[in-house]
Parts: structure tokens; sequence; C-alpha cells
């Protein structure tokens, strides 16, 4: 039924600890994403089915799969933690789709492993629903993300600060190797295993990279695209920790993730970032900061130590033109002016007003192509002038809806979906599913998910953890 190749269950053992899920007491599928099902050469009808559920739930390991916790290290809002790992996710596998394609298979939230420290290894629905909603919709904009394949409730309470119902998602990535997994070799000195991992993610991720240092150039060529892409559509990650970076380009790990709704550069989410080193504005910055992370792991990979400093510190410093581009493109896109020179100080100008004035970041993106982006604006003087000065240059009103969503998982709704899945009510979890994973579809039936929220409605915190 699954094609397993374990390619990272061969790697030596100090890289995982072999630890298989822990099986819950009474699972039942919440939902099923058929078109992840397919990609990978799954019948979701078989998904649907007992054995399937019980796979995703960890009640059963399917043949093939070798079951393991990745080990890694990280710096964790600047302070470096030399072991984390895989505290409440286990890796069954590897997946070799139809067209030949390598995919992870993880289980999240699937019980204890040796890194849980004195974690329960469990999750509880919300963030379960967060990562599953806000993931597909990252991929339905075309963002490098990991792929939500299942959720499933366990039938188990979960304790937090009070007793919440369990839940498993099952995650689908390129890989879920990561900047911390370098770390975690590197504090240690051995430099055999950093060698042993770089060949690997070159021969999975970076088949054309000839060597450590041609492998960092392109890992900071792929976190320049993918930051990019964040910035535009409002994303805030949250939690930007090395051990949240994913060497393939990815975005991994939804915890106290959001979408702004009213624009601010300074916008945090995260309740655990009070001194906003996460914020939307500072995304790139960290991004940077953890590359270079990323290239003190690889010097002693890479020759004479002088020179190999020299050179991974040029390949870091080719972040910043790489997402200037990256950023100008994207943003270019949003107000339809691909491959015009004065992009830059028309989004800045944009932005500076819709700061001002309190703008909902979406809502007048999305509405610059049908002219409704001037109701975001208390007072549209401003913005009036600066509509000639951009209407003056022809902007593309196909581009413009191409790169703009209509609809983004907003903090409010999300919240309601997880309220009522936790009554047992999942209606507004599919309803806010499918009106997301096809953002730029006009139905009338999705209008209410298109709005900003009424004051008493806004989010101001999300949270970390599962």
């Amino acid at each position: 039924m699954i094609r397993f190749d374990n390619s990272y269950a061969r790697l030596p053992n100090e890289f995982y600890a072999r630890v298989a899920p822990t099986p819950v007491a009474s699972p039942h599928l919440l939902a099923l994403n058929t078109d992840v099902a397919r990609r990978l050469g799954l019948s979701p009808e078989w998904l649907r089915s007992s054995a399937g559920v019980e796979v995703l739930a960890g009640n059963r390991v399917p043949e093939g799969a070798e079951p393991l916790a990745q080990a890694y290290a990280g710096h964790q809002f600047g302070g470096f933690v030399p072991q984390l790992g895989d505290g409440r996710a286990v890796l069954l596998g590897e997946v070799i789709a139809p067209d030949g394609a390598r995919f992870d298979i993880q289980l999240k939230g699937s019980g204890q492993t040796p890194f849980s420290r004195r974690g329960d290894g469990r999750a509880w629905m919300g963030p379960v629903l967060r990562e599953y909603i806000v993931s597909e919709f990252m991929a339905a904009m075309g963002v490098p993300t990991t792929r939500a394949l299942a959720a499933v409730a366990t039938g188990e309470t979960v304790w937090r600060e009070h007793g919440l119902p369990g839940a498993v998602l099952t995650r689908v990535a390129a890989s879920h190797i990561r900047v911390g997994t370098f770390q975690y070799f590197a504090v240690r000195g051995q430099d055999e295993a950093l060698a042993a991992l770089t060949d690997h993610v070159i021969s999975r991720h970076y088949p054309t990279a000839d060597g450590p240092l041609s492998f960092l150039e392109q890992v900071v060529a792929r976190q320049a695209e993918t930051v990019a892409q964040w910035m535009a559509l409002g994303f805030i990650h949250g939690v930007m920790n090395t051990d949240n970076m994913a060497v393939s380009g990815e975005t991994i790990d939804y915890g106290p993730c959001a979408f702004m709704d009213v624009y601010h550069p300074d916008t945090v989410f995260s309740s655990i970032d009070r001194a906003g080193r996460y914020a939307w504005a500072q995304q790139p910055q960290m991004a940077v900061w953890n590359l270079a992370q990323l290239a003190t792991c690889l010097i002693p990979l890479m020759g004479e130590r002088e020179t190999a400093i020299e050179l991974a510190t040029k390949a870091v410093h080719g972040f910043a033109p790489l997402y200037q581009d990256a950023w100008l493109r994207r943003f270019g896109a949003k107000l339809g002016l691909t491959g015009k020179a004065d992009v830059q100080p028309l989004v800045e100008n944009l932005l500076s007003l819709m700061a001002r004035q309190r703008a909902d970041f979406t809502r007048v993106f999305a509405g610059l192509a049908d002219g409704s982006a001037r109701l975001e604006f208390p007072d549209p003087a401003p913005f009036d002038d600066w509509t000639r000065r951009w209407q003056a240059h022809s902007p593309d009103t196909n581009v413009m809806k191409h790169a703009n969503p209509t609809r983004i998982p907003r903090n409010h709704r999300i919240e309601e979906v997880i309220a009522a899945a936790v009554a047992d009510d999942l209606a507004p979890f599919e309803r806010l599913f499918a009106a997301v994973t096809h953002p730029h579809d006009k139905r009338n039936e999705w209008d209410d998910l298109a709005a900003a929220p009424q004051p008493q409605e806004v989010v101001q915190q999300t949270f970390c953890g599962t």
C-alpha cells in the first residue's frame, strides 16, 4: 500500500532514536487531504478505512516503515540548546511517489520519544487543525511548505492548562532536516557525521551542489525566495528558531504563526516573543542569522579555515540581493507591475500609508484589482494620490488577481473552527479549508471569510506548542 525507502534510517545511529508511535485509545478521522494522498500514490479510500486510520493515528506501523525520532539542536530565541530532537513526532519513513519524488511521512503528536524531556509527546486538536489549514493555504499560494495529509482525533484527553481533545497530524515534507540538525553534530565536533549529513542533504535536495559551499549557497537562495513569499502574504512564522528552519527551503513547524489583519511592520503574534525578535519585518534578518549558524557548521568541511570563513560569509551575505530581487518580484506582482523599475518606492509608500491608517493588509492588496482598496482607508485622500501615481504605470489586473488572495486563514476564523471542532462540529473547519485552498475563487458564500475581524473578534496572540 505504501512504498517506503528510508534513506535517513540508513544514516548512523546518532542521527536518531528508533521509536514507534504510541497507540491511542479510540482514533477517528477528522480530515483527509485527498490531493496530498494522490500525490503520494496513496489510496484515499484505504486511508479512510479502519486500517488506514490506525496507521494515521500511530496504532499500526505499516510494512516497510522504520519509525524514528530525529536528533537536532537549535537556537531558540537566540539561546542555544545542544539537544532538542523530535519530542512529540515520529518519522514513519520516506515514501516514494509515483513520479519518483521522495517525501517524509511524520506523525506529529504521536507520543513520547527519547527527546521528549518532560513533555507528554501529544498534541491537542487546536494546533493540529491550525497547521492543517495554514500549511494547505500556503501550498495553494505556491509557498514551499510541509503539507497536511490527515488529522486524526485520538479519543484521549491531553492536559495543558486544562483537559483538551487529543489529535495527531500526519505531516508530509521533502524532509524534516533542519539547520539545527547540522548544529547537533557541529557542537559535538562530529565532523564525520556532519559530512555524512551534508552528503545526504545534497543527494536528496541539492543534486547540483558540488560540495558544502555550493550547498550553502543554494540553501541561501531557497530561503530568500521562501521568506519573500511569506512577506508578500503578511505571514508571520512566529518561531524562526534554527530548529524550525528546514534546509529544503520549505516552511515548517506552524506553531504560533498568523497572518496580519491590520498592517504594521512590527506585528508579532507569538505569546512568547515579547521582544519582537520574530516580528513580520524582522523575518529576513532572522533568516540571515539562521543561515549564518548553518554556515558556521559547514566551515570544518570546507578546507583551510580562514578561506572557508571568508567564502561562507560571502555566501550568507548573498541572501540580501537575492531576497531583494524576490521581494521586488513578489510585491511587484501584487501591484501588477512585474518587471517595472519603480516598484520599490510605490510599495513602500503604500505600506507606510497602510500602517498610518491601520488598513487591512490582505484586503488592500486584493482590492487594488477591483477598486475596493480605497474603502480600507479612513482618510482616502492620500491613497487616491498614491493610486494616480500607481495607475500611471498601467498595472496588469490579471497579475494582481493571481498574486493577491481574496481570503487568508485569519486568526479569528481559525479560533472559531477550533472551538467548533472541540464541540464535535467540523463543518466550519471544512468550509474554511475549502475557502482558503481556493484563495482566488469569487464565491458569494465565502464573502464573510474575506472580511476583516470586528474589534471584538481580533486575536492578539497565538500560542506555541501542541
